[in-house]
């Protein structure tokens, strides 16, 4: 999957921006990334720090591009840009404070078109990468909320899990919104979308405000995307068994064929996929988020450097996809 991403990516030979410029998991993947022909990687931090931990490392970094904050010679055009955005909720002294900081001068970076996306968390936590993206990239038009998926990968399969990084207790028109936006990061991985709402429930075998959450759910999807194969709401083995589905929902379209998963609430999106993870020894890749007018992601704090080389990817895939 990722050689394929990889080639197509090449192509547009976009940018993309990393605010961690000195952690050596995101050292190596950027020099990997950039050997390759793959992307153009811009690293934020001060030169001489992230010089010498590359050096400490053995890593030459001598044709990667290094923004430090501090140094940008085009800092205060970002200053005005971000007022402008904040619309009067900061002053110029307080966005030359704010614009300091990595992840809020990286996203800048890619709100003024200078890079397509932005890779960070590797040592920031989720809400210091999402936070300047929903104040600065924000939502795209008709979509109220981002969310987290994950592709989740063993050898030719591919899923789509979500939301399973954000939203902690979403409603109906999160789980709605959460479904169309599933779709289309599907299809920017080659997956022909068919989403499936989970519940403990399938097709009203219980009923209770949890079930009808989703059903609900469901047809304001339909409603609102009716070219796209969503139906709900299942069990886990009625959406992806065939023959489970034959029994428990023989009149659904999608047959026991889903391929994209939405999960009713966070802790069961984040629960179903570290065990798909940990028992069914998938590959858990993000998560990506998703809904937002350019593509942010967010590692983990426990990832490796080829966790930040297959995101560097799929980030640059957004971009060249928006």
């Amino acid at each position: 999957m990722f050689s394929a991403i990889a080639d197509k990516v090449k192509q547009g030979y976009p940018s993309i921006v990393f605010p961690e410029g000195t952690d050596e998991r995101i050292l190596e993947a950027t020099v990997r990334l950039k050997k390759e022909g793959i992307l153009n990687p811009i690293l934020i931090g001060q030169e001489t720090a992230i010089s010498e931990k590359a050096n400490s490392l053995q890593l030459d970094i001598s044709n990667i591009d290094i923004y430090d904050p501090d140094t940008y010679p085009a800092f205060e055009e970002l200053v005005e840009a971000f007022v402008e955005r904040r619309k009067g909720k900061a002053t110029p002294e307080e966005a030359r404070k704010i614009l300091k900081t990595p992840n809020y001068f990286g996203t800048m970076l890619v709100y003024v078109n200078k890079a397509a996306g932005l890779v960070s968390g590797a040592a920031h936590s989720t809400g210091d990468t999402v936070r300047p993206a929903l104040q600065i990239i924000k939502t795209k038009e008709g979509v109220r909320k981002t969310s987290g998926v994950f592709v989740m990968v063993k050898g030719d399969q591919k899923y789509i899990f979500g939301d399973c990084a954000i939203n902690i207790a979403p409603d109906s028109n999160d789980l709605a919104e959460t479904a169309i936006e599933a779709a289309k990061t599907a299809k920017v991985f080659d997956i022909d979308p068919k989403v499936a709402m989970l519940s403990f429930s399938t097709k009203g075998s219980a009923k209770s405000p949890e079930t009808e959450k989703v059903v609900e759910a469901t047809k304001l999807a339909q409603e609102k995307a009716p070219q796209i194969l969503i139906d709900g709401e299942f069990q886990f083995d009625a959406a992806f068994v065939p023959s489970v589905a034959q029994k428990k929902a023989p009149d659904s379209p999608l047959k026991g064929e889903a391929n994209v998963f939405v999960f009713p609430s966070l802790e069961a999106g984040n629960i179903g996929y570290k065990i798909a993870q940990r028992l069914g020894e998938f590959e858990a890749i993000g998560p990506i988020l998703q809904g937002l007018n350019k593509p942010v992601n967010d590692l983990s704090r426990g990832c490796n450097a080829e966790d930040v080389y297959k995101l560097a990817l799929i980030t640059a895939m957004q971009g060249l996809s928006d």
